[in-house]
């Protein structure tokens, strides 16, 4: 029998053994497609925007984040794509990781030359580094202001200003998740932008504001002179129509039309939820998104199969040298 003395040394290991079980028991874990993919894929087909989200014990998260996601690994992303009959992917290094881009650059080793990455860095990251990430599989710098709240558009420009001068002559491109007024007020520094630039998730555009809402205008101008990709992806961000999120066709259909060439799809898989109210530390359960239900909704907002073949093949083929 245990003396008081050991009970009392154990009851803390207990309780944090109580409570990673209750999380357990709460969570569902990264997603996986529920519904049939009701069309003919593309072979070649990308998936322009993923997340890896490894075991934190060997990557661990920044001090600085403001969420902390469940596991969601390389293997269940592979499930994923099976289910969606994709042969392509783009990881982009999520914000948990602040610019240690070592989870990601595992993940793409994993995963071989059918894989691609977005990196974040800073003022401290060196150039030799860029050169090793590069050899890795990335290709392109990640500017992310919406996950952490910033509307300045002056931070925006000093943050882009300084990717362009550290992509230098790489063929690499600028990712910003942002919202509409950064855009709009960057208009001009992106249109003479030397690299190319690609807005997450619709540019931050929201169903309910439709094709009239501010700075859409800009967007729309932007990719229809080639001056910008977007990503029609995560439509759940700006949605208000779970379980398919249709009510984003007006903007998707917009961006198509203004030009097949500058419109990037994908999943945003394990679906991290970034919504501010809990505490940095706790557990941030990932978005039970159907995919496939998804998936189908984007063959709806574009019915051509050239369109699609262009969309999911030939644009990610381009931009990051599949």
């Amino acid at each position: 029998m245990l003396s008081r003395r050991e009970v009392l040394a154990l009851a803390p290991l207990a309780a944090s053994s109580l409570a990673l079980r209750s999380m357990t028991s709460v969570s569902a874990g990264p997603s996986q497609p529920s519904t049939r993919v009701a069309f003919d894929v593309p072979d070649g087909a990308c998936d322009c925007h993923t997340h890896v989200f490894g075991d934190p014990r060997q990557f661990a998260f920044a001090a600085g984040r403001t969420y902390t996601p469940e596991p969601a690994s390389v293997d269940q992303m592979r499930a994923l794509h099976r289910a969606l009959h994709t042969t392509r992917v783009v990881i982009v290094q999520p914000s948990v990781y602040g610019a240690d881009n070592a989870c990601t650059l595992d993940a793409l080793k994993q995963l071989g030359p059918a894989a691609r990455g977005i990196a974040v860095i800073d003022e401290q990251t060196p150039d030799a580094a860029l050169e090793s990430i590069d050899h890795g599989g990335i290709r392109g710098i990640r500017i992310n202001l919406a996950t952490v709240g910033q509307t300045d558009a002056d931070a925006g420009r000093r943050r882009f200003n300084a990717a362009v001068a550290r992509i230098g002559q790489r063929r690499w491109h600028i990712q910003m998740y942002t919202q509409l007024s950064v855009i709009e007020a960057m208009h001009q520094e992106i249109a003479a932008s030397p690299v190319p630039v690609v807005f997450d998730h619709f540019g931050g555009a929201q169903a309910s504001g439709g094709l009239s809402q501010r700075g859409v205008d800009v967007l729309l101008d932007l990719v229809r002179s080639g001056r910008a990709y977007v990503k029609v992806s995560a439509p759940y961000r700006g949605s208000t129509a779970a379980p398919d999120f249709a009510d984003m066709a007006p903007l998707a259909k917009a961006l198509v039309a203004a030009n097949v060439q500058r419109v990037l799809w994908g999943t945003d898989w394990p679906h991290p939820d970034t919504t501010p109210g809990r505490a940095a530390t706790d557990i941030s359960p990932l978005r039970q998104i159907d995919d496939g239900k998804v998936f189908n909704q984007f063959a709806a907002w574009v019915p051509s199969a050239s369109d699609r073949q262009t969309i999911l093949v030939e644009n990610p083929r381009r931009l990051y040298g599949f």
